[in-house]
């Protein structure tokens, strides 16, 4: 009989399971039904008027140098691929809303040690920066003040083969910089 009781417990077990998958999904799907998809170039933080985007390039607070242009020159890609929008760097055109960035903090910190070399052999670039959107009579559409990301890089161990490799990982760093920002102002999150 304990066997007919644990194979009935068991088949009820996994008919249970069964079922809150079974919901569990259907309630994924509801969800994702109401995403809110909109078409390419509208945007919830822009007014409808906006069809000129100044993006000027990113003022930095740290000793980092050239980082500042690689993530406004992304940003402007990313607008550009991503909107009808016309962008420009220049601050001073007749745009419809400005986008002004800073870049608040870059760190290079080691992230894991080669015991063989007695070097870092890993380093992870922190990236803390902050943005504000503004329309032409000074109104703020969006601002995050504090847009933090990392990117890791291996370094090169071998001398004659050295490669400077933390310029293409700011330059990966700063392109999901911008399209998390574009998906920001876009999307509305």
């Amino acid at each position: 009989m304990t066997a007919c009781r644990a194979a009935a417990r068991y088949y009820f077990f996994m008919h249970s399971i069964g079922r809150l998958a079974a919901i569990g999904c259907a309630l994924l799907l509801v969800s994702a039904s109401g995403c809110g998809y909109h078409t390419l170039g509208a945007a919830t933080h822009l007014p409808p008027g906006v069809k000129t985007l100044a993006v000027p390039e990113f003022t930095t607070r740290t000793d980092a140098n050239g980082t500042e242009t690689v993530m406004t020159q992304a940003v402007i890609r990313e607008f550009a691929a991503r909107t009808r929008f016309r962008v420009t760097p220049d601050p001073n055109s007749d745009a419809d809303a400005v986008l002004r960035g800073a870049i608040l903090k870059q760190a290079t910190t080691p992230l894991t040690y080669n015991a063989a070399t007695q070097q870092s052999s890993s380093f992870v670039i922190t990236i803390v920066a902050s943005v504000t959107l503004t329309a032409r009579d000074g109104t703020v559409l969006y601002r995050n003040p504090n847009y933090v990301f990392r990117e890791q890089y291996q370094a090169t161990t071998d001398l004659p083969t050295f490669i400077q490799e933390d310029p293409a990982a700011i330059q990966r760093l700063s392109r999901e910089f911008a399209r998390q920002l574009v998906a920001d102002v876009l999307e509305g999150f």
